[in-house]
């Protein structure tokens, strides 16, 4: 329930703004302020979808998602992604254009609307600075950079009261939207990587193997696969080849699974002389003989 309030804050506080940006945009002729204003309307809209996909991912496992709806919250953060990558680009076009064809700017108009700028997303960026999902963790990082665009909307301001070169407006804006632009690319890039199901970053699945290979009684690991499925909590399924029942190990399997943040795990047992009839285990096998092999290598 906090995850949603502190969206929900971020997502009024976000809306309220960018409608004073603009109308401060249009005021003081700030290329800078009226792209800004599009972005975090932008970022809003994003937001209030974020705050209604997380609610979402809130409920329980059913019939038809047995995992739950926590992707929900995951397609939050894709959203907010994709509309701050197009956002980003309109800064810059517009920007651009504004180079070859600069006009007159109200500078005090524009350091006022600045320092609201920065007050208004530096509280933004408070309120969603905890929280326990990607969704947020995106929302945040949205809020930060747009902080970080204000303050330097706000020293760029100063800068033009008091040398009147206009065009530092502009590059402020391309410099502020390629940093943006790079950001959102690289959360998005996390974002396909969980949607591929790609292995999580923070698991080694050879250091994982090799700690159950030193649990007495397991003998073989393989066919291992680990995702994540909202980029917190890892799942992972195995096969576990031991010589000795396996309810004897089983627990202390759990354990080191959960030591290497892995909450939820399946393991189908085999014994020591069963063949498995998946064909790809022939390939990634990995057992104690391997492994000492390796070692004396």
């Amino acid at each position: 329930m906090k995850t949603e309030k502190n969206i929900l804050i971020a997502f009024l506080l976000n809306l309220l703004f960018s409608i004073i940006e603009f109308i401060g945009g249009v005021i003081t002729n700030s290329v800078a302020i009226i792209s800004d204003s599009i972005h975090d309307m932008g970022d809003a809209m994003s937001i209030g979808v974020s705050y209604l996909l997380e609610r979402k991912s809130k409920k329980k496992p059913d019939s038809n998602y047995t995992y739950g709806y926590v992707r929900y919250s995951v397609l939050g953060s894709v959203i907010t992604t994709f509309i701050l990558i197009g956002g980003s680009v309109l800064v810059i076009y517009n920007a651009i254009l504004r180079i070859f064809h600069p006009t007159e700017i109200n500078y005090n108009g524009m350091i006022v609307f600045a320092i609201f700028g920065v007050a208004i997303n530096s509280l933004a960026a408070y309120f969603t600075k905890e929280g326990d999902s990607l969704n947020q963790k995106s929302v945040n990082l949205h809020m930060l950079e747009d902080v970080l665009g204000w303050i330097i909307v706000l020293v760029g301001a100063i800068i033009m009261r008091f040398t009147d070169i206009k065009v530092i407006d502009s590059i402020l804006s391309i410099l502020v939207a390629i940093f943006i632009l790079i950001n959102s690319l690289k959360t998005l890039k996390s974002i396909l990587d969980l949607f591929l199901e790609k292995t999580p970053s923070n698991i080694d699945i050879e250091e994982i193997k090799e700690h159950l290979l030193k649990i007495k009684g397991v003998i073989g690991v393989h066919h291992i696969h680990i995702r994540s499925i909202d980029g917190f909590n890892n799942y992972a399924t195995m096969h576990i080849v031991v010589d000795c029942d396996y309810k004897d190990v089983k627990h202390k399997i759990k354990e080191e699974l959960e030591e290497h943040k892995i909450v939820h795990t399946t393991i189908e047992f085999e014994e020591k002389n069963e063949k498995c009839k998946i064909e790809e285990c022939e390939v990634t096998k990995f057992n104690k003989e391997h492994h000492y092999n390796n070692h004396n290598h």
